[in-house]
């Protein structure tokens, strides 16, 4: 079963069940507070930008789109930093522990 851990600015950290689901969609089915995630996932908006830690090799490189998009962010962009819409669990990984930024707009 894959999870994923956020870790909300003040330092609370919220597990959940991801199985094939992306960080952001796991983030909106479970009413985790900091994901917004307005363009339901097309990384078109940069309201689901998270900072990974200890992000994994099997992680996607970034790809055109998300890499502008994170230009895009309201929190600052960060070595860490990804669009949780283009990171899925079970594909890319099984456990990931993501922060969540102190602002998304």
């Amino acid at each position: 079963m894959s999870t994923i851990t956020f870790v909300h600015p003040d330092g609370r950290r919220e597990t959940v069940s991801a199985e094939g689901a992306s960080v952001m969609r796991t983030a909106v089915l479970n009413g985790i507070q900091g994901i917004v995630g307005e363009c339901g996932g097309q990384a078109m908006c940069a309201t689901c930008h998270v900072y990974v830690d200890d992000p994994p090799a099997s992680l996607p490189e970034l790809s055109e789109d998300e890499d502008e998009m994170l230009e895009c962010t309201a929190s600052p962009r960060r070595s860490t930093s990804r669009l949780g819409c283009q990171l899925r669990a079970t594909v890319h990984f099984d456990e990931l522990t993501v922060r969540l930024p102190e602002r998304q707009v």
